[in-house]
């Protein structure tokens, strides 16, 4: 066994002689390449070392004289951790909750074996934000997503009678529902499926916004599908907003062919595009709701599956579990981060800042024509897509905006969203459009 030496904090902080505040960006950039598995692929020569306020983050980029071995520079995020962090970095009504949580009432972690007392807070808090029956507290986003595939076979067994094994789930093509296998099975990405197959079966794809070719699917085969699940707007596609009539008409017919409605709100819900959860934007609403991401409030990764009483009450003790999900931390956390969305108003929030920034964006779009191809959004989840031009590339964008102190990040090579925190100020917004507005300028 090598030897290993732990030493300081922040800084200071010290592995086997490599102090953490001495590294470069590129010495960082080699140690992730060398030592990591590169499932990602962050922007170059730069790295956040700090938060300055809840939208700004401190960025250390090479020094372009070369004399130290960085140079610190503030950079507006707009991605937010892609909706992890609606509250604002740092959100001090949550802050407080930990700190009282770990200093005072000193419950961090008890197993789910026995009972703690945040639990019965969480739960409560959870059932009348979302406005259901019952809620099965998780840990990442993905969770909720595999949760929902997991209740809705049951039900289709147990309440549906579908055949042993014969249940078919239907996804929508473009979805993003996370990494793991079944959201895999579920996707149509190449890049997120090669060489990982075989896949789950039991699953159907058709086209998002399609309501034709939904029901279509649904009269061939819906005595044995037991849910749509779906993201009631698609974020990692490019942020594409269906029709304002699809979905009163797919969950009419969901209710027609007794098929579960199973929306995926892990990216837009928590006040993200206006309303406290997407499906309300449509005055609908889910059979069963899977939410992570800010769900945690930034602090920590806490998601859960809310739905009806007579879907969620299946589960049995030993069929489902998280070692995490739900213990008395993240319980607390859940609890304030839906606290803070209240009390700020958040998703009044989202719709004044996201009409700023989308009026900003028609008008980079009435200027550059042969630019911008399509603006699209609802509330603060926004992006713009370039024209299919070599010269139109989104990560060159992402890169460039770095330099004008905004953080964003492209998806499927010439879209880039705009995502901010909830809390960001008109100024901000402003900077931000400032800067997408020079640089696609200069395309």
């Amino acid at each position: 066994m090598s030897t290993l030496s732990i030493n300081g904090y922040g800084d200071d902080l010290t592995i086997n002689d490599v102090r953490i505040g001495d590294l470069s960006p590129q010495q960082h950039e080699n140690i992730e390449k060398q030592k990591g598995g590169q499932n990602y692929h962050p922007l170059e020569n730069v790295v956040i070392s700090e938060v300055k306020d809840s939208s700004t983050l401190i960025a250390r980029k090479p020094d372009p004289e070369n004399i130290k071995a960085y140079i610190e520079e503030e950079v507006i995020d707009g991605l937010c951790s892609y909706s992890a962090v609606n509250q604002g970095q740092l959100n001090q009504i949550i802050v407080d909750a930990v700190v009282h949580h770990l200093t005072i009432e000193k419950l961090p972690t008890v197993p789910r074996s026995i009972r703690h007392k945040y639990m019965s807070a969480f739960l409560l808090a959870a059932t009348a934000v979302t406005g259901m029956d019952r809620v099965v507290p998780k840990v990442a986003g993905v969770e909720a997503p595999e949760l929902m595939f997991k209740l809705s076979r049951r039900w289709g067994y147990q309440v549906k009678g579908i055949p042993a094994n014969e249940a078919l789930v239907v996804a929508a093509k473009g979805n993003f529902h996370g990494r793991s296998m079944t959201a895999i099975s579920m996707s149509d990405d190449p890049v997120a499926r090669a060489e990982f197959g075989p896949f789950v079966p039991g699953i159907e794809l058709v086209p998002f916004n399609d309501i034709d070719a939904l029901t279509a699917l649904f009269e061939e085969k819906g005595d044995r599908i037991v849910s749509y699940l779906v993201e009631p707007i698609q974020g990692e596609a490019g942020v594409i907003v269906p029709d304002e009539d699809y979905w009163p008409q797919v969950a009419a017919l969901c209710k027609k062919h007794n098929i579960l409605l199973a929306m995926d709100e892990v990216q837009t819900g928590f006040a993200r595009t206006g309303a406290v959860f997407a499906h309300q934007l449509f005055d609908i609403k889910p059979d069963l709701m899977g939410c992570g991401k800010a769900a945690g409030g930034g602090i920590l990764p806490v998601s859960f599956v809310a739905g009806r009483d007579d879907v969620i009450g299946l589960l049995t003790p030993g069929s489902e579990g998280s070692t995490f999900g739900g213990y008395p931390l993240g319980a607390v956390v859940g609890v304030f981060s839906i606290k803070a969305m209240i009390d700020l108003n958040l998703a009044e929030k989202a719709k004044i800042r996201g009409k700023q920034i989308m009026d900003r964006f028609a008008m980079m779009q009435a200027d550059f024509p042969d630019k911008i191809k399509e603006i699209r959004g609802r509330g603060l989840l926004t992006a713009f897509e370039m024209r299919d031009e070599p010269q139109l590339d989104g990560h060159t964008v992402s890169l460039e905006l770095l330099k004008q102190g905004v953080y964003a990040k492209e998806t499927h090579h010439s879209t880039v969203r705009i995502a901010p925190a909830l809390t960001i100020s008109a100024n901000q917004i402003d900077h931000i459009a400032d800067a997408i507005y020079t640089v696609v300028k200069s395309l």
